[in-house]
């Protein structure tokens, strides 16, 4: 095969590259970093972050948790109580079988979510049937509601305590997962320095 002439459709590299930088000009650093904020409040209070997603959104989710559970760790500090509600396959595939997919997130919440919790969605539309019954269930039960939204924000932009929105034009769900993975490894940056740092 010959590779010596340009890339193999790297104007469709070049095209992302510029999506993603435009994003990131327009990111509002001062709503990622509320959502740290309470994050911590959870964290010292004992309370516990559930985050959900579904597909890309899913795995951004575990990652999340993973990271948050993981890489925080710090002597003297309290752990993160952590969970990923997309994670549970056997959990998960029984309430969508028995109660169908939009309650697989609630089913889970109604066993663990206390005042105080924070439930985290992530969402390109904003318009997941089963994260929008997930956060009326959090918002009626005292739990703090943070969401990593895309496109216009849909309905989740005006349901949620917490929105961190990634403007896009609907239907860019590459890019704008990219930079919702990036919202998440910001917000676990801020608990990798010390307690004291500003």
């Amino acid at each position: 095969m010959d590779l010596s002439n340009a890339p193999w459709k790297r104007h469709v590299a070049s095209a992302y590259i510029a999506q993603f930088h435009q994003m990131l000009d327009t990111l509002d650093l001062d709503s990622v970093c509320r959502v740290a904020q309470r994050i911590r409040a959870a964290r010292n209070d004992g309370a516990t972050v559930y985050i959900a997603g579904n597909g890309g959104s899913a795995a951004t989710a575990t990652h999340w948790v993973n990271d948050l559970g993981k890489a925080t760790r710090r002597p003297g500090v309290p752990p993160m109580r952590v969970m990923c509600l997309s994670d549970n396959v056997s959990w998960l595939t029984a309430l969508a079988n028995d109660e169908g997919y939009e309650r697989v997130f609630v089913g889970q919440l109604e066993n663990f979510a206390a005042p105080g919790d924070i439930l985290a969605v992530i969402s390109a539309s904003g318009n997941s049937r089963n994260l929008c019954a997930a956060v009326e269930f959090a918002n009626a039960s005292g739990v703090s509601t943070v969401g990593l939204l895309g496109f216009d924000g849909g309905q989740l932009l005006d349901m949620v305590e917490y929105p961190v929105l990634v403007k896009s034009h609907i239907g860019m769900y590459g890019v704008v997962e990219t930079m919702h993975a990036l919202v998440a490894d910001i917000v676990t940056a801020c608990f990798l320095e010390p307690e004291d740092a500003p």
